[in-house]
C-alpha cells in the first residue's frame, strides 16, 4: 500500500516519531489510472514511502533455506471470511488427478487469486485437490480483496466464467454466490484492511563515512540476518517454513549488484517488518527494536523516522502500545497477524 499513516507523537515534543505506516494500496489503486505494484526491492531506501511486502507467491522467494525450521507453512485454504465461494455438485466422486487437469490454467480472476478444493470421500473434509484422492463435491473460491484492491465486477465476472467452464468440463452443476452480495462484502473487508494494514519502518543513517555492502552484511549477519534472494536485502528468517521473513534490512539495489561490494556508497538502510504478515508469536516488534538499536550502535548510525526526525527512546514504548491495539483489532476480526487468512488478505 503506497499511502502511509505516521502516528504523531505530540507527547515527545511534537516530533513525529511513530513509524507505523498504514499502507493504503486499496486507496492508491482507486485513484490511479493504472494499477502498478512496486515490489519492495525496487524501492530505494531514500524513497519517501515504502511499498508493501509479501504476495501470494512472492514471500517465499525472499526466504532463504533455513536449517532450523520448526514448523511448516500450512497450505493455502479457502476461507468464507475472505473468499467468494462457488459450489460444484458432481454426480459421482472424481479423482483429484482428473479434477486438477480440468482446473483453468490461469488461477486468477484479474488481480485476485483463485483456489479450488474438494470434499474428500474418505475424510469428509474440504481440502486442496490431491493425487489419488476421490472427491464427492468441489468448490472454487476467489479472494475478496488484497493489497491491490477489492474484488470488482469485472474480476467477479471472470471468476464466474472460469468456474462455470470448470464445472462444465467435469460435468457438474454450479451454485454461484450473488454478485451484489460478493461485491458488497469485498468493499467492506477492503475498507477494514485499508485501515489495519501496517508496516513498521526505521531508517538507520550513517553518522560518519558511508558504508559498503560488505560492512552492512558483516554487522547484520551477527544478529542472524542472511542475504535474501532479492538483491539489496538481508532477512531475518521465520521459523515457519515458507513464511515471510520476520525482519527485512533493505539497502540500495544497484550497489548490491555492483562488481565491488566493498566500495563505500551507502548512507542509509531501512529496517522493517510487515505487521499482518508476521505472527505476533515471532515477537517481530521486540526483535525489530533490538536489532535497530544494536545496528545503530555497531554501525555508528542514527535511528530516524520516515521524515528524518531522530528516533527517541520513548518512541518504542508508544509504538508498542499502538501495535497492541492493531493486533487486537485484527484478532477480533479473525485475521490475527501471521494467520493464513491475514497473509492472503494483506498480500
Amino acid at each position: 500500500m503506497s499511502n502511509s499513516l505516521t502516528l504523531s507523537l505530540a507527547i515527545v515534543g511534537g516530533i513525529i516519531l511513530i513509524l507505523l505506516m498504514i499502507h493504503n494500496a486499496w486507496t492508491t489503486r482507486k485513484t490511479a489510472k493504472t494499477a502498478v505494484r512496486m515490489p519492495l526491492e525496487d524501492a530505494s531506501p531514500s524513497s519517501s514511502s515504502t511499498p508493501p511486502i509479501g504476495a501470494d507467491n512472492e514471500v517465499a522467494a525472499d526466504t532463504p533455506a533455513f536449517s532450523a525450521m520448526v514448523s511448516r507453512r500450512p497450505t493455502q485454504r479457502l476461507d468464507a471470511l475472505i473468499d467468494a465461494i462457488a459450489i460444484i455438485a458432481i454426480e459421482q466422486p472424481l479423482n483429484g488427478d482428473y479434477l486438477n487437469s480440468q482446473v483453468p490454467s490461469s488461477r486468477r480472476a484479474g488481480r485476485k487469486p483463485m483456489l479450488t478444493e474438494g470434499l474428500c470421500v474418505d475424510s469428509g473434509e474440504w481440502e486442496p485437490l490431491q493425487t489419488g484422492v476421490f472427491y464427492s463435491e468441489v468448490q472454487v473460491g476467489v479472494l475478496l480483496a488484497n493489497r491491490l484492491g477489492a474484488l470488482n465486477e469485472i474480476e467477479y465476472s471472470e471468476f464466474v466464467q472460469k468456474s462455470q467452464a470448470f464445472a462444465d468440463a467435469i460435468g457438474g452443476s454450479i451454485e454461484l454466490p450473488d454478485m451484489l452480495d460478493v461485491i458488497a462484502r469485498a468493499k467492506e473487508i477492503d475498507a477494514f484492511a485499508a485501515t489495519h494494514d501496517a508496516q513498521i519502518v526505521m531508517r538507520l543513517i550513517a553518522r560518519g563515512s558511508m558504508w559498503s555492502v560488505g560492512f552492512i552484511q558483516q554487522h547484520a549477519s551477527k544478529l542472524g540476518f542472511v542475504v535474501g534472494a532479492l538483491p539489496g536485502r538481508m532477512v531475518l528468517p521465520s521459523q515457519e517454513e515458507g513464511a515471510p521473513p520476520v525482519l527485512i534490512l533493505q539497502y540500495d539495489t544497484q550497489l548490491a549488484l555492483a562488481d565491488n561490494p566493498e566500495q563505500a556508497g551507502l548512507q542509509q538502510v531501512l529496517l522493517m517488518f510487515d505487521v499482518p504478515q508476521t505472527a505476533q508469536s515471532e515477537k517481530p516488534f521486540e526483535r525489530w527494536s533490538d536489532a535497530a538499536q544494536r545496528l545503530a550502535q555497531s554501525m555508528d548510525a542514527d535511528m530516524v523516522d520516515d521524515q528524518g526526525k531522530v528516533f527517541l527512546e520513548q518512541s518504542f514504548q508508544i509504538i508498542h502500545a499502538d501495535l497492541q491495539h492493531l493486533y487486537e483489532n485484527l484478532a477480533q476480526r479473525d485475521l490475527a497477524a501471521g494467520s493464513a487468512a491475514a497473509r492472503r488478505l494483506f498480500s
